[in-house]
């Protein structure tokens, strides 16, 4: 199989597409990008009423949000049925209440895929790189049991593993830029281990490529951007961007799964109010010990971004965008290091210095008294 093969044969702006999340991080940027190519798009959400700034992104009618809850099998049922294309974002780094991540991206995943297998329509579903069934991460273990019950639906599908996605909104850049501003110190748990940071706008343009049928079916692609560093050089780069000084601590493990815990603590006793740039659990701490990189063998088969035709774009070409809010000076703050002027040089070599100064307010000759007292008259 080539890809989804019904998908070339209708226009865009007659087929409906249901995006699972899309009112996300990720997600508002696929529907964006979906809605400009052309297609219908059904948003399904807990809370729909929470989706509506999504509808501008499209024109009148092309963009509806519509309540599902992975927890409730009949409400997937019904969220995918008239659907061409079925695309699932839905993920958490964080368990909270009823939103496990066996539930959420496990369970999940796998009642979506059977209900778009049972009308007919192929999947796209977003795991993460690291998704692996013997990970001692509760998040890449339900990662990778939900890709298996994918497989196991039977429908045609394609799955995208991200590395650590940038952008506009992002949860990492900002979160560690607020920190920034307010603490001195910026400990790390996992400071050696490598990223490889991919833009969310390439993310969606690999989504919808995958819904217009021009990647290849039954297969996983790992998405990385073109640079590969360790979470402190990220950090460092960072730091950089918002023109702040800041000492980088690289935690011990053990001290490391000790602030996950307390933070854990806290945040349950405030009940859930601890702000989200300070939360962080051992199950997180886990999953930051191994590096989120693309593998060889991804490489070599041709499972990656350049293999479907795109070329991934730096993080210095998005993220000074984003992060000059959380310079102390703002937008206009001059870098500390002085830049060269960009001035061409033909234009003024050297600072204008009249011979002799002359003008009104001089007079005809520098030499003599001013005159401007008898021409706009003295008081005697």
């Amino acid at each position: 199989m080539t890809g989804f093969e019904t998908l070339p044969l209708t226009r865009p702006d007659a087929q409906l597409v249901t995006v699972f999340g899309g009112s996300g991080f990720l997600g508002r940027h696929v529907v964006r990008v979906l809605a400009k190519r052309g297609y219908r798009v059904r948003v399904a959400v807990r809370r729909p009423d929470l989706a509506l700034f999504l509808q501008p992104l499209g024109k009148v009618g092309q963009i509806v949000a519509v309540q599902a809850n992975l927890r409730y099998p009949d409400s997937i049922v019904a969220a995918v049925q008239g659907s061409d294309v079925v695309v699932n974002l839905v993920g958490i780094l964080q368990e909270t209440g009823r939103q496990s991540f066996s539930r959420l991206q496990a369970e999940g995943a796998g009642e979506i895929a059977r209900a778009a297998a049972a009308i007919g329509a192929p999947l796209v579903h977003v795991s993460a790189i690291g998704a692996d069934a013997a990970s001692p991460s509760a998040y890449a273990r339900t990662k990778a049991l939900g890709e298996a019950r994918i497989r196991d639906a039977g429908g045609d599908y394609v799955i995208l593993r991200p590395s650590l996605v940038f952008g506009p909104g992002d949860s990492f850049f900002n979160r560690f830029a607020a920190l920034a501003r307010a603490l001195p110190v910026l400990p790390l748990a996992g400071a050696q281990s490598r990223f490889q940071p991919v833009y969310v706008g390439d993310v969606a343009e690999a989504v919808t490529r995958a819904v217009e049928g021009r990647v290849p079916a039954g297969r996983v692609y790992e998405l990385g951007g073109p640079e590969v560093a360790t979470l402190e050089a990220i950090v460092r780069y960072m730091l950089t961007v918002i023109m702040r000084r800041r000492k980088v601590l690289d935690l011990p493990l053990p001290v490391a799964r000790l602030q996950a815990k307390a933070l854990e603590i806290v945040d349950t006793l405030s009940l859930g109010l601890l702000p989200d740039a300070l939360k962080l659990t051992r199950d997180q701490v886990t999953l930051l010990q191994s590096d989120n990189v693309v593998s060889e063998a991804a490489k070599a088969e041709g499972r990656t971004l350049e293999g479907i035709g795109l070329q991934p774009t730096t993080m210095e070409a998005v993220v000074p965008g984003y992060l000059w809010r959380f310079r102390k000076a703002g937008q206009f703050a001059k870098p500390r290091v002085a830049v060269e002027s960009a001035v061409p040089e033909t234009l003024s070599p050297v600072p204008y210095a009249p011979v002799k100064p002359s003008g009104p307010a001089l007079g005809p000759d520098a030499s003599q008294p001013s005159r401007m007292g008898t021409r706009w008259g003295t008081r005697g």
